[in-house]
């Protein structure tokens, strides 16, 4: 090797390390060449490295930065079921739904499933409106009204299964990736709308060209940096941690956490305590027996059922009803001991790990527990005030559904260690 070649290689080399005045190498501005081989990115030798300006806004997601908290129940145990006991632990920072996915947002994801979906897969996308028949109780024009109805539009989506919920996540993340990745209904990220969910049917009756179960083409390369993380439910602890808001009662330069909250709101209280507003309530639940809204000319929380989702002042974090409207699935299986079995570092309780189902006895009537009944939270219109505290759980079958429970969506910080 002649000298001026070697000292082009030196050069380049430098330049690499040093990222050539710009100073080291980051994720949005890697270099031109590899730090530690030198070699130039983007060429025929060389490896594709993206253009990358940092995570794409995800629609209607509120950034929640993590942190070190207390879970657990704030207040007595009234069910007697010892099941959230305090404890220190530390969540990564995430993305959530500003308020609960609502009946417009499931009838678009209808839209999409049957144009590019198996019937039989539309017909297992439909909520259950029946949840709200009840024998003694003329709710009748809610079933045939609450999901469809415009008036209706923004209203939490309900007789939503723990399993349905899932698989919004999975169709909401193709469809938004797609529009970011600028492929349309023709491209290559194997979304198809609601193709994921099984072959669309042709007039034949064999499977429409062009995809697959598996979702057909080559999927969005993750490398790419165009596309979001997938949508999905939150974990309980992502949940909790984001209700209790305690960004808010945080005072700046002061590590230590001084001041718990029982609601996603500060005090001890469930009216409004300040300003223009004071003595409203702060969230939709049932004041006591019989009581669901007040009295006409002086309605307490002003609803029978459930509510607009922006209605109610947001917590801190700008998130709407996470107390009241509806209870909220979250990804986690049901323990009552989770809470000193899982880990103090982003905790999670998943199938098949301690506290095997065996050790419960469903068959024979002594227990409701096994690998297939997951947690909720949150209160809703139909509960009392006890279950809008965060540190509240109850738990139902992942396939089944009522009036009460609803969802949102949360997507991890991609990118970041914090």
């Amino acid at each position: 090797m002649n000298f001026s070649k070697y000292l082009r290689f030196a050069v380049v080399g430098a330049c690499a390390l040093a990222a050539c005045k710009g100073g080291p190498p980051t994720a949005t501005k890697p270099g031109k060449y590899s730090s530690t081989t030198g070699i130039e990115y983007n060429t025929e030798e060389g490896m594709k490295v993206s253009d990358y300006q940092g995570i794409p806004e995800g629609p209607g997601l509120v950034f929640i930065e993590g942190g070190r908290t207390v879970l657990g129940s704030a207040e007595e145990d009234v069910a007697m079921t010892h099941d959230n006991i305090e404890r220190t632990v530390t969540l990564a920072s995430f993305y959530m739904d500003e308020a609960e996915v609502a009946n417009i947002h499931w009838l678009e994801y209808l839209h999409f499933v049957r144009k590019d979906s198996a019937e039989e897969f539309y017909q297992s996308a439909l909520p259950d409106t029946t949840v709200w028949a009840r024998e003694l109780s003329f709710n009748d024009p809610y079933v045939d009204y609450y999901l469809r109805y415009p008036g209706f539009r923004y209203f939490p989506v309900v007789g939503v299964s723990w399993l349905q919920a899932n698989d919004y996540c999975t169709w909401r993340t193709a469809k938004v990736n797609e529009r970011l990745a600028g492929e349309g209904d023709e491209g290559d990220s194997g979304s198809k709308g609601g193709g994921l969910f099984g072959r669309k049917k042709n007039k034949g009756g064999d499977a429409a060209e062009g995809t697959s179960d598996d979702g057909g083409k080559a999927k969005i390369a993750i490398e790419n940096g165009n596309t979001l993380p997938n949508y999905r439910l939150p974990t309980e602890a992502e949940w909790e941690y984001a209700a209790q808001a305690l960004i808010g009662t945080q005072e700046t330069g002061n590590e230590n956490q001084e001041n718990k909250r029982i609601y996603p709101w500060d005090g001890r209280q469930v009216r409004n305590a300040y300003g223009k507003g004071m003595g409203q309530f702060l969230a939709n639940f049932k004041r006591g027996r019989g009581d669901y809204a007040g009295i006409a000319g002086s309605l307490n929380d002003g609803a029978m059922i459930t509510e607009y989702i922006y209605n109610y002042p947001p917590n801190d974090y700008g998130l709407y009803n996470m107390s009241g409207n509806v209870n909220e699935w979250v990804q986690d299986i049901y323990r009552p001991l989770s809470y000193e079995d899982v880990e103090d570092l982003n905790p999670f309780r998943r199938n098949g790990f301690l506290d095997p189902s065996e050790k419960y006895d469903k068959k024979g009537y002594q227990s409701l527990i096994d690998d297939h009944v997951r947690v909720y939270k949150g209160g809703s219109w139909r509960d009392v005030a006890y279950w809008l505290s965060p540190g509240t759980r109850r738990f139902m079958a992942e396939d089944s559904a009522t009036a009460t429970i609803g969802f949102r969506c949360a997507m991890i910080n991609a990118g970041s260690n914090k």
